[in-house]
């Protein structure tokens, strides 16, 4: 089973448009007025020292026997996972990391980006 998970900082004072900010900048790779830039190498770093008991390749694709594999892709403003016959407390530590760096995240599977924390 593969499930996706998308994460983006809008930037204060925009319309937030979810659907189309995760078609173009997590989809298509493009950058969007509306999103803060991301320090994506400190991210990287980050998630590399969370899962430094998996094996990882080229900074980006990680896997573990027994528990699945994710591959991450970003630009200067997303970061999107996407998860590999992933256990839920190891997808759900992905998502802690990028709250840490005030990115809550958008499923794409239920159209529902799950900011209530956040200043909208």
């Amino acid at each position: 089973m593969s499930v996706e998970l998308n994460f983006w900082k809008y930037k204060e004072g925009v319309m937030h448009d979810d659907e189309r900010i995760y078609r173009q900048a997590c989809c298509d790779g493009e950058l969007v007025a509306e999103l803060e830039s991301l320090p994506v190498d400190e991210i990287l770093d980050k998630i590399a020292s969370a899962f430094s008991d998996w094996t990882v390749r080229n900074k980006r694709d990680y896997e573990k026997e027994g528990r699945g594999a994710f591959e991450v892709f970003t630009t200067s403003q997303i970061v999107r996972f996407d998860c590999y016959s992933m256990q839920e407390a190891d997808m759900n530590s992905l998502m802690d990391l990028l709250i840490d760096f005030g990115c809550p995240l958008y499923d794409p599977q239920i159209e529902t980006r799950f900011d209530g924390w956040t200043d909208r």
